[in-house]
């Protein structure tokens, strides 16, 4: 089995290194002094008090890897699009694209049923240009659950979990998705199958569309966040239009909100991973995480007051600091000579 980690960053590297000890053929693809780390000493994984090093081609060029089996991509929504084409040497005809990253994603009306079928969310895919460039049909939807970080360049720390979720857009079972899943398995992490992926896609949106900006807006830890009451009832009001968006595009909420924003309260003094972007100054992930939960509500007909109060908020408060992603003047992207999967 061939893997290429398409964003070698926390999440990714800590994958790389676990699939490559077991055995799997995996390489990378990265950039900066994190990339030219790994290639003069490994890629550093610490984790249970044990530090595990392995080498594995890494590369900024994706040509120089060629076509894999999987490719894992651990970036942010914002450089997924951006890196589009950068994507297609490691695309073979089977190769599945496998979308380890947070928010709601670009191919999410992919196998829904005709009456939903086939929309494109503009906010996370401008122009079209992963839909065609990629192919929905390559995806295997991924829900990332461990915390990790880049501690210095080449060096990944795992701080707690090892889930997984995975599951096909459309909402069949396949011999590619187990594949994936045993692979995970074999190596330590934890694969679990989701008949409608997108239903744990919005359990843990739910609370990063809220929880995230609320935090980043004031410098308030989760624990803050989740129990004083004006926050509070902020983040509850946020959750509630988004779980009738889901629901009106056939999701389901296994949990309640209460639960949901309880559970968040017991992690403690978290610094959500937005927060940690503003301060450190990093472009935020905001659109997969909100806006494109703002532009379904629009296409639903509803009302999003809530949400856009916040919304609004969050990017002025970004644009102004430079770390808004600014998407270029958008055109359809046409299809490159790349066979799809049938």
């Amino acid at each position: 089995m061939k893997v290429c980690i398409f964003g070698a960053g926390a999440i990714g590297g800590y994958m790389a290194v676990m699939l490559k000890r077991s055995g799997v053929d995996v390489s990378i693809v990265a950039r900066g002094p994190h990339l030219e780390a790994i290639k003069s000493n490994g890629l550093k994984l610490i984790i249970d008090g044990e530090e595990i090093v392995e080498a594995m081609p890494a590369t900024r060029d994706p040509g120089e890897l060629g076509p894999q089996d999987y490719v894992i991509s651990g970036l942010k929504a914002h450089q997924a699009w951006e890196s589009a084409e950068q994507m297609v040497p490691l695309l073979g005809p089977d190769t599945a694209v496998v979308t380890a990253q947070n928010g709601v994603p670009w191919w999410y009306f992919y196998g829904l049923d005709e009456k939903f079928k086939d929309l494109r969310l503009q906010s996370v895919d401008p122009g079209n240009r992963q839909w065609n460039v990629i192919g929905p049909q390559r995806i295997i939807g991924c829900t990332v659950y461990p915390a990790t970080e880049i501690i210095e360049p080449g060096v990944i720390k795992h701080i707690y979990g090892n889930q997984f979720g995975l599951g096909e857009p459309n909402r069949t079972e396949s011999a590619r998705v187990k594949r994936l899943g045993d692979a995970l398995d074999a190596c330590g992490l934890k694969a679990k199958y989701y008949d409608d992926i997108r239903d744990d896609i919005w359990i843990k949106l739910w609370g990063n569309l809220c929880f995230n900006p609320i935090s980043a807006l004031t410098r308030a830890t989760l624990d803050v966040v989740a129990t004083d009451a004006g926050t509070r009832e902020l983040a509850r009001k946020m959750m509630l239009e988004a779980q009738a968006i889901g629901e009106h595009f056939g999701a389901s909420f296994r949990v309640d909100v209460e639960r949901r924003i309880n559970g968040a309260a017991k992690v403690g003094a978290h610094r959500t991973s937005m927060l940690q972007d503003v301060e450190s100054g990093k472009v935020i992930e905001l659109d997969a995480l909100l806006t494109a939960v703002q532009e379904m509500g629009r296409l639903a007909g509803m009302q999003t007051p809530f949400i856009d109060c916040v919304l609004a908020l969050a990017q002025q408060m970004a644009r102004v600091q430079g770390i808004y992603p600014c998407f270029p003047e958008a055109e359809v992207v046409e299809e490159p000579k790349v066979k799809a999967i049938a």
